[in-house]
């Protein structure tokens, strides 16, 4: 669950990124975990493999979105490119966030004692 908060691994009360959210601030992470001092950048270039969930779960949910249009609801190509291009507009800020949630929640793991 707090993946899909967003919050800290460790203690799971910190937020990872910076709130409120804003287009602007999209892509900012806090340094540490303001609740129990957990880095958020264990080492440079950590969030390299963050791009790989992002391509998974997009490549997915973009695929699972085409078919269902053409094959489901007779769609031509056209209008179900346009459709998966806006989805993407208005998806990809939380796929980028929700990709590096996924990330330092593989490596960081829940301490008990912090909360």
């Amino acid at each position: 669950m707090s993946i899909i908060s967003m919050t800290c691994p460790r203690c799971r009360k910190g937020k990872l990124f910076v709130t409120p959210y804003r287009v602007s601030t999209a892509y900012q992470m806090l340094e540490a975990c303001p609740h129990c001092s957990q880095s958020y950048q264990p080492e440079p270039g950590f969030y390299y493999g963050a791009m790989f969930v992002s391509y998974i779960l997009s490549a997915w949910l973009f695929l699972g979105i085409g078919l269902t249009l053409v094959f489901g609801f007779s769609w031509s190509i056209l209008p179900t490119l346009l459709t998966v291009l806006i989805v993407t507009v208005l998806l990809h800020n939380y796929l980028f966030r929700i990709s590096r949630s996924i990330w330092i929640h593989l490596f960081v793991k829940f301490d008990s004692k912090y909360e």
